[in-house]
């Protein structure tokens, strides 16, 4: 099994993404807010696989959703920022153990 790179997360190529890391993705795409259309492309998923997990960060309060105008903006709380830094930091760790 190859271990590949996503940004700077390692994962193994024949394993699927992790929720943690398609998470985080979500919360770090979303710090100035972003549209379901960016969140999707930049965060590697389809509409209907970001569903579920927008719905978890926004009931747990680590995303709000902001309307401006007819669009929907989703924005990282800084509840959602904590929880973010501390997925970087563990992460850290994590990489440490395999580099």
């Amino acid at each position: 099994m190859d271990i590949i790179r996503y940004g700077r997360q390692r994962y193994m190529r024949t394993r699927r993404r992790t929720d943690d890391l398609i998470a985080s993705q979500i919360l770090k795409v979303c710090v100035n807010g972003a549209s379901k259309t960016k969140i999707v492309y930049q965060a590697n998923l389809n509409s209907v696989s970001a569903k579920p997990y927008l719905d978890k960060l926004i009931n747990n309060g680590f995303m709000e959703v902001v309307p401006e105008g007819s669009r929907v903006i989703y924005r990282t709380t800084p509840k959602g920022l904590e929880l973010n830094e501390k997925f970087k930091e563990f992460n850290s760790e994590i990489d440490k153990l395999y580099a």
